[in-house]
């Protein structure tokens, strides 16, 4: 499985610098980005390009197991894990947030409601809660720790969720995205399964999303709580 692991491992580490090249060269997106659809049509072109080459890489092996396409071994257990993730990632926010300031650096949560612009910014919310999730988890989760797991559990936990962070070209958030990653690497090892990942991922990202429109103009902790739980809009 070596190969698999190599074009794994360039794939990501190609990505990481574009996403940081990216970042440092056009600096912080648009305010208005999620009312545009064009970024509904950039982002599906996106992520299926990113869908083509796991598949093509997964295809190398056994696709089924390599991807953890199968039924977790506790839905139970999948659950309890997912509330933990989630209260983790609100005391890590209340912890580092105040000092990192993650969502200034990302800067694409919009500053006012426009109902007007309502369609897309759905859209981009149906790419950012579905299709995100399910790529990311394929990319990461499912293939990226299937590779790693012969060198240890908590190696693959630790390699993939700062995998995770890095893929999406930011600084001062990489903390709480590679968190965010290597514990949902630690929910895929419990229960055997990337189902409840992109679950989990899917709740965390439509969460953002949500906090991000109730009642503008919102206090930056909100910035904050989108920093720690979107993960598809950075330049990927």
């Amino acid at each position: 499985m070596r190969t698999p692991l190599i074009l794994w491992g360039s794939f990501v580490a190609a990505f990481s610098a574009l996403s940081y090249s990216a970042r440092f060269a056009d600096g912080k997106p648009p305010k208005d980005l999620l009312y545009r659809w064009s970024t509904v049509g950039a982002n599906l072109i996106q992520f299926a390009i990113i869908a083509a080459i796991v598949w093509g890489i997964s295809g190398l092996g056994e696709r089924k197991r390599l991807l953890a396409l199968r039924r977790p071994t506790s839905w139970g257990l999948a659950v309890g894990i997912g509330f933990g993730i989630g209260i983790f990632m609100i005391a890590l926010t209340y912890l580092l947030g105040p000092l990192l300031e993650p969502g200034r650096e990302q800067g694409i949560t919009p500053d006012t409601w426009q109902p007007e612009h309502a369609g897309a910014y759905v859209a981009n919310a149906v790419v950012i809660a579905v299709v995100a999730p399910v790529v990311e988890e394929l990319t990461f989760r499912g293939l990226g720790y299937s590779l790693l797991e012969r060198y240890g559990r908590w190696t693959a936990i630790i390699v993939v969720g700062l995998a995770f962070g890095l893929a999406h070209g930011l600084v001062q958030a990489l903390p709480f995205l590679a968190a965010f990653g290597a514990a949902l690497a630690y929910l895929r090892s419990r229960v055997d399964s990337v189902y409840p990942c992109m679950i989990v991922h899917g709740i965390f990202n439509a969460l953002a999303l949500t906090l991000a429109v109730v009642d503008k103009p919102q206090p930056e902790s909100i910035l904050r709580m989108w920093a720690v739980s979107v993960s598809a809009l950075s330049p990927f």
